[in-house]
This record gives structure tokens, C-alpha cells and sequence, in this order.
């Protein structure tokens, strides 16, 4: 699954990276991004260019945890995190919106837990060479009886690889960059073509390092989430 992630970067690398053209919202850098959360999101709209509408990239803000348009509950989201890439196609809640609306999550790292006995090791993850990525991610509108419109998502996670598959069984969907077009592209609906993207990424491109407990409440923010396992240090838990 993905739980937690990291978003420490610059507004100038961000445009640069998703190739941006418009204005961002009001952005901080964030260590420690949780469910329930405003999480920055990249999707194509349509933008009036001349006489002809074109597709342009732009940033938002989301709820993290998906409310289907047709939910009664907006609690629901809390569920919702995360997307199964094996079941996106069929499942009710996630079906229309991975056919028409498909987003990328920016982030620099995320956190899994691995379980020993009652002991949970948080590790932080990240590309090798990359300092920023993409989740695919879904996203839905939900209008609520007085007219309110609540825009959310849920990031897609696959099987695990052989450098996550020690620490969980699951692992977010990491989109190659040259896949993030074929992904935006909202007159894309080959949901088979698009399927084939939801891999996991290459294990020899990926780090894992132990992080310390500070990390554990979603209440925590700041460098310290990063801070490596002090127990951790000398019985090599970086992979």
C-alpha cells in the first residue's frame, strides 16, 4: 500500500520536472503527507487556446482518499487511499475514474512499515538517481447537497518488487516519466494499454532506508521525519 509520503522540493523543479506553464496554489514542502490530507496533484484540462482548446498540464490540490461521484458519504475517502491496479478496471468505486480521470501525485519518497512481532520499522523510500516521481494517481469530483465540490484521489499500488517485498507485499505504481502523457491524456480510454503501465518499479533503482520513529504519528511534520534509525546504523538497513 502507500500510506505516507514526501514532497520536499522547489516550485522551479516541480515546473521544470511536470513541465508546468500555470501558477501554483499555495505550496510548502511536506515530510510526512498522510490520508484525509490536501495532497498536489498534476492532471490535463482543457485551456482555451486561440479559437482551439488544448490540453494543458496543471496543478491541484486533492483530498487524498477517493469519493466516488455517485457516493452518499464523503467519509468514504478515508477507505479510499489507495487503488488496486489489478482491480481498477472493475471496481465500482475506482472504474470510471481510471478510464476518465487519471492524475499524477508528485513525490520524492515514500514510507512503509515492516512488521516484527509488535515492533513496526519505518523505512523511506526513493528512486536511486531521481529526485522526483509520480504516482499514478485517480481522481473524482463529489457534489454535495448544498452545492459543495470536493475533489479527491487515491494513488494506485501494485505488487510489490524484490527490495519492497522484505518490508510490505504491496508498493505504490511509480509511472516512467515517458509514460506520464499516455497517463494524463483524458482521450485516452485504452484502459488494456494503460493497464500495461501499472508495474512496479525496478528494484535496482530504488533505496530503502530505516527511518526513525518520529515518523510513526501523522501528526509529526518536518527533516526529522527523514532522520535515520538510530538502532539502525551500524546493521546496514539501507537497500
Amino acid at each position: 500500500m502507500c500510506g505516507r509520503y514526501t514532497l520536499a522540493t522547489t516550485y522551479d523543479e516541480l515546473r521544470e520536472f511536470f513541465q508546468l506553464d500555470d501558477d501554483f496554489p499555495l505550496y510548502s514542502a511536506r515530510y510526512n503527507i498522510a490520508p484525509t490530507q490536501p495532497v498536489l496533484a498534476v492532471r490535463d484540462v482543457a485551456v482555451l487556446d486561440g479559437e482551439k482548446a488544448a490540453q494543458k498540464r496543471r496543478v491541484a490540490f486533492f483530498s487524498w482518499g477517493l469519493v466516488p461521484s455517485w457516493s452518499k458519504d464523503p467519509r468514504l475517502g478515508a477507505k479510499l487511499i489507495n487503488a488496486r491496479a489489478e482491480t481498477l478496471a472493475e471496481k465500482p468505486a475506482f472504474r470510471t475514474a481510471f478510464k476518465r480521470r487519471r492524475c499524477l501525485v508528485p513525490a520524492d519518497g515514500f514510507y512503509e512499515w515492516q512488521r516484527s512481532g509488535r515492533r513496526k520499522q519505518a523505512f523511506h523510500i526513493r528512486l536511486r538517481r531521481e529526485k522526483l516521481f509520480a504516482f499514478a494517481g485517480i481522481f473524482d469530483e463529489w457534489h454535495g447537497p448544498n452545492g459543495e465540490l470536493l475533489e479527491t484521489c487515491a494513488i494506485v499500488t501494485t505488487e510489490a518488487n524484490d527490495l519492497m517485498r522484505p518490508i510490505h507485499e504491496r508498493m505504490p505504481v511509480i509511472l516512467r516519466r515517458g509514460d506520464y502523457g499516455a497517463w494524463l491524456d483524458k482521450k485516452n480510454e485504452d484502459t488494456d494499454a494503460l493497464l500495461e503501465l501499472l508495474t512496479a518499479y525496478p528494484s535496482e533503482e530504488m533505496v530503502a532506508t530505516a527511518v526513525g520513529d518520529f515518523v510513526n504519528s501523522a501528526q509529526h511534520e518536518g527533516a526529522a521525519c527523514l532522520e535515520r534509525a538510530k538502532e539502525m546504523e551500524g546493521e546496514g538497513m539501507l537497500f
